[in-house]
């Protein structure tokens, strides 16, 4: 039999989930350079034992060997589903048919769980928001949290500890450690996360910090990432990423077929630097959608640059706008450059998504063929315009 890591992040408080180094990939949407880790929790009572999550399939036998190694004969009493995606929940069916065990998951939950894995209905306790388990020396409180990111979404709340398991809220896909003070980037890597998986749902994502708002909480246990035994830090900062909060920061994101595009792009850079503001550029030809996602996060502005191509936006560009849209970033400004040759339609196009995102045009730029000394000067013009729209606001 193999000897599983399965540490104790508290007195009878298992860490038995699994580490997945060779994704690269996540929901066929956000790479993932440094894998993820599948998240779950063992929590031994006096009377009773609950499992806090699963892993996803590939797993099960990894999961199943970590609790027989900490429980031997003993069976787990209680299965708690946070959240119905197969990443968390794969590997329900394989614990229930292992064990006698009950999922414990909220009225949408048992649903999915029907739906998704085929738990019959005698196998299945539904909790409701402030319901309380018995462990025996040991409490775990459910919390509804509809919404962050599925509709049958809850946290679970161990009363004697003070730790909050999340699943998907404050989640990261860093695989370096552990524990946040162990791990490498942690708020980087968990800004991503935010803005792939949390920030479409601000509003529900600030309603689920309203409610875990006056909880004493030790350890953050999340269903990806490091454990935080420092909770302040990223509550902090999704205190600020929940509410919207912005930097003096644009994200200039630009595709350029012959160049031109991007000496535009350089232009208002500096421009933009001149004037006191952060930057990021992100080259759409090889910037991801993390990448993307994590720097929308917390910018003003947004700057979207693309050639004409049949009358449209480069293909990339058009891509990067419908993924921005999805996202709901809390840009307030924008600028469009745009360089054409024997058609235009690109700017249309540009307008119409500011439009539909609520961003408030400060200028567009559009250059037939090569820039000229005018048009590099008008750059630099706008530059100013859009560091003065920004810097109103205040740092």
């Amino acid at each position: 039999m193999n000897r599983y890591a399965a540490p104790e992040i508290a007195e009878n408080v298992f860490a038995v989930g699994s580490i997945d180094w060779k994704r690269r990939v996540f929901d066929a949407l956000a790479p993932t350079p440094l894998g993820t880790t599948y998240n779950c929790y063992l929590v031994k009572g006096g009377l009773k034992t609950a499992l806090i999550d699963t892993v996803h399939l590939g797993y099960e036998a990894e999961l199943s060997g970590k609790i027989d190694q900490i429980l031997g004969s003993h069976a787990i009493d209680y299965v708690v589903m946070n959240h119905a995606e197969p990443d968390h929940a794969g590997s329900i069916p394989h614990i229930l048919g292992q064990s006698p065990a009950v999922l414990l998951c909220s009225a949408k939950g048992a649903e999915l769980a029907k739906a998704y894995y085929g738990i019959p209905a005698e196998r299945i306790r539904v909790v409701k928001d402030g319901d309380v388990i018995d462990l025996g020396g040991r409490t775990l409180k459910f919390i509804g949290a509809p919404f962050l990111h599925w509709p049958e979404t809850i946290f679970t709340y161990l009363i004697e500890d003070r730790i909050l398991f999340s699943c998907d809220f404050f989640g990261a896909h860093n695989t370096t450690g552990l524990f946040d003070d162990e791990a490498e980037d942690v708020v980087s890597w968990a800004k991503k996360y935010y803005g792939e998986i949390m920030m479409p749902l601000a509003k529900m994502a600030r309603m689920g910090m309203a409610k875990i708002k006056d909880l004493p909480v030790n350890l953050i246990a999340p269903s990806h990432g490091p454990i935080y035994r420092h909770p302040e830090t990223i509550l902090a900062e999704y205190a600020k990423w929940t509410n919207g909060e912005t930097r003096a920061k644009v994200m200039v994101i630009y595709v350029s077929m012959y160049g031109t595009v991007e000496r535009m792009v350089g232009t208002l850079v500096e421009g933009l630097l001149a004037n006191g503001i952060e930057v990021r550029v992100l080259n759409l030809a090889s910037s991801d959608i993390g990448e993307i996602a994590g720097q929308a996060v917390d910018a003003r502005a947004v700057v979207l640059a693309s050639p004409t191509v049949l009358n449209a936006l480069h293909p990339l560009a058009q891509f990067a706008a419908m993924a921005i849209k999805t996202s709901k970033p809390p840009f307030k400004y924008g600028v469009i450059m745009n360089s054409y040759g024997w058609g235009k339609g690109a700017v249309k196009q540009g307008l119409e998504f500011f439009e539909e995102m609520g961003i408030e045009l400060v200028d567009t730029v559009e250059v037939k063929g090569t820039p000229a000394a005018d048009d590099f000067s008008r750059i630099g013009d706008v530059a100013g315009q859009l560091a003065a729209k920004i810097l109103a606001d205040g740092r």
